[in-house]
């Protein structure tokens, strides 16, 4: 498989009924700014499924939004479902492999303001919405992943994009939010700011029950899980440090993916580690407009570690580079699939190449500044305007080779 991927949050518009739209307009807010119509993919899809197959490309991730299948516990949505249906149909009508992502980070509010994925009930009820797609879907899927990146949170808080739970319990917009819903603080809960040490559990446990449901239900197609995964580059002194910081962010999740069809790696950099903790990047690298060091070389190092740990299939469920500048684009691409070809002439099993993303969209707590996007969208037209990137990818997909 090659293609593109995308977050529904990222790009449909007026998610109005998910957490990250709550905390988007709270007050003070940890987002730079609101997501609004994002890149109204929610009405666009088929023009973007049209562009993303003329590419040459023949496989596209996205994701359903759950708060808006659900909006209401217990309350769903046949018009909801049939839209997704519709996405589904045009990319088979356009000879397009759907990968389709069951939650994207975003949650209904609902589940937010009762623990959110810290709350160990949520598991339940993620896997009946589970089973409510796959009686709706099942039949026009083609992959699943059930949750995307279940070890984020984690992450997040070692790179230090985010304070530590102490600082997230305390914050005021977190306060806020739980006041627009009526709940106490310490019960609102959004999956990318999940603090208590349980909340892993949670999504291991939610991931299980609900690759158990999509599999018992129409269709027949792979279920796994996605991971966010790096390259490590130890110091002398720091080899202590890195196993115990891999081990929570990683190696648990590489351990519980062994029973899937496949794992979804998902690489952008390297992290450097040394006896006093994690590293920023040397001085004399290029950054990406994330801040962290452009490094395509990663992907490679990450897939031979997935595979050796997970034994599983592979796919590159995403990978890419916020950049203004496309040559660069290019030059990040082909370096990466020159690893994922290294990875394959080493008997390594990578079944696909997903680059992130199909658009130039909505980079959460960043808002729109990031360019990842094969096409760029116009902020004041949504106009889509394909790059050379993404020209360049369509002829190497079309030619299966680098």
């Amino acid at each position: 498989m090659w293609g593109a991927a995308t977050a529904a949050h990222q790009v449909e518009g007026g998610n109005i009924n998910c957490d990250s739209w709550l905390l988007e307009h709270v007050e003070g807010s940890i987002y730079t700014e609101s997501s609004g119509d994002a890149c109204d993919h929610y009405h666009r899809y088929d023009e973007d499924i049209r562009l993303l197959a003329a590419l040459g490309l023949n496989a596209y991730r996205f994701s359903l939004e759950w708060a808006r299948i659900e909006p209401e516990e217990g309350e769903f949505s046949l018009a909801e479902l049939d839209h997704y249906r519709r996405m589904l149909a045009s990319c088979r009508e356009h000879g397009v492999e759907p990968v389709v992502t069951l939650h994207h980070f975003t949650s209904p509010q609902w589940i937010a303001a009762r623990g959110g994925w810290e709350e160990p009930e949520t598991a339940r009820l993620f896997s009946r919405y589970c089973e409510k797609v796959v009686d709706h879907l099942g039949d026009l899927i083609g992959v699943a992943c059930t949750v995307n990146e279940l070890n984020l949170a984690i992450l997040l808080q070692q790179w230090g994009f985010l304070h530590q739970d102490d600082a997230i319990l305390a914050a005021p917009w977190r306060a806020a939010a739980a006041h627009r819903l009526g709940v106490a603080p310490e019960r609102f809960s959004s999956f990318p700011f999940c603090v208590r040490g349980a909340s892993y559990r949670v999504l291991l446990d939610a991931h299980r029950r609900g690759a158990q449901a999509l599999r018992a239900g129409p269709g027949n197609f792979p279920v796994g899980m996605t991971l966010a995964l790096r390259e490590w580059y130890v110091e002398p002194g720091g080899e202590a440090l890195a196993d115990d910081l891999r081990l929570k962010s990683e190696e648990i999740f590489l351990e519980a993916a062994r029973s899937d069809d496949f794992l979804g790696v998902q690489c952008y950099t390297r992290q450097r580690v040394g006896p006093g903790g994690l590293l920023p990047p040397n001085g004399n690298v290029e950054l990406t407009q994330m801040g962290y060091e452009i490094a395509p070389e990663a992907l490679a190092t990450t897939l031979r570690h997935a595979s050796e740990r997970a034994q599983v299939p592979l796919i590159v469920t995403e990978n890419g580079i916020a950049t203004d500048d496309d040559g660069q684009r290019i030059a990040f691409i082909e370096g990466a699939l020159a690893g994922v070809a290294s990875c394959l002439r080493d008997g390594i099993d990578v079944r696909g190449y997903f680059y992130w993303s199909l658009l130039d969209n909505f980079e959460w707590l960043f808002g729109y500044g990031p360019k990842f996007g094969l096409i760029a969208v116009d902020r004041k037209t949504l106009r889509r305007s394909v790059k050379p990137s993404a020209e360049w990818l369509g002829r190497t997909a079309q030619n299966n080779a680098i």
